[in-house]
């Protein structure tokens, strides 16, 4: 029996459908990406649930969503912003309630303009982690009621460590971290931050969740695994060393690609 670990996708209700036997055949973990928009969550979504349990019927993996994110900081200084997003996180549980998913992805609301500017100011390091606490205070209650992990992905963090302690300052198992690989690889290339392992390194135990994309440092490319310049082996070697067994996403563009993105891990021996 391989010891490598299983890594699942991202994909909507309608690749599901393409990549069924892919998923089941070794109970791969899986994020549906068909809960994000505002026109979704704000309409009669129950028909799209009732089609992800029919399709997912017997699925042995680790089923998650993709938060809403579009237009919104969780850590917003508009009150009437941060309440707009608070319903917009409860709408997202209130789908992983209805579909048994046990995580759902938010965005960090660290930037590149973070890192050189929070410590100019006096406590506006502290106020951000105030303004997310005020923002995520329900969603946290309910995810911590219905068993969801909310994990919050790195979009442009140049700092490993904050967004880590930014989840731990909510003292919850209702909130933990994700990488994103390819966000990880653009801000090493493109702001200095530290290469996508060290990211996993600073996640110790509370990362929970990772998308693999691969990418060039340049861009959010959403590439194939292997079509791009991030260090796999390095990436993995960090990830083994782990305890909290973190959901393997791999989350692509061309959603085709999919399996030949395990194939290629396979074939470097880091994954299956």
């Amino acid at each position: 029996m391989s010891s490598l670990p299983v890594v699942g996708a991202a994909m909507t209700l309608d690749e599901v459908e393409l990549h069924r036997d892919w998923l089941f055949e070794k109970s791969r973990d899986l994020e549906l990406q068909s809960f994000i928009d505002a026109e979704v969550l704000n309409g009669d979504w129950a028909p799209l649930a009732a089609r992800a349990r029919r399709l997912l019927d017997g699925h042995g993996g680790r089923l998650g969503i993709h938060g809403p994110f579009w237009g919104f900081t969780i850590a917003s200084e508009d009150p009437d912003i941060r309440a707009v997003v608070t319903r917009r996180l409860l709408q997202g549980l209130d789908v992983c309630a209805a579909i048994g998913a046990t995580h759902m992805v938010i965005h960090s609301p660290y930037t590149s303009w973070s890192y050189n500017n929070l410590d100019d100011n006096a406590g506006a390091r502290e106020a951000l982690v105030e303004r997310t606490h005020m923002t995520l205070r329900d969603a946290v209650r309910r995810a911590e009621d219905i068993g969801c992990t909310m994990v919050i992905e790195n979009i442009e963090d140049k700092d490993p460590h904050i967004r880590v302690a930014l989840a731990e300052s909510f003292n919850s198992p209702a909130v933990a971290v994700s990488i994103d690989t390819g966000h990880a690889h653009y801000a090493h290339g493109y702001t200095g931050a530290p290469p996508v392992d060290y990211y996993v390194k600073a996640a110790g135990n509370r990362l929970q969740h990772v998308h693999l994309q691969d990418a060039d440092g340049y861009a959010d490319r959403h590439w194939s695994l292997g079509e791009g310049t991030i260090r796999w082996h390095a990436v993995f070697a960090a990830l083994a060393k782990l305890e909290s067994n973190p959901r393997l996403i791999i989350e692509i563009k061309d959603k085709s690609k999919i399996p030949a993105s395990a194939a290629y891990l396979a074939s470097i021996g880091v994954a299956e």
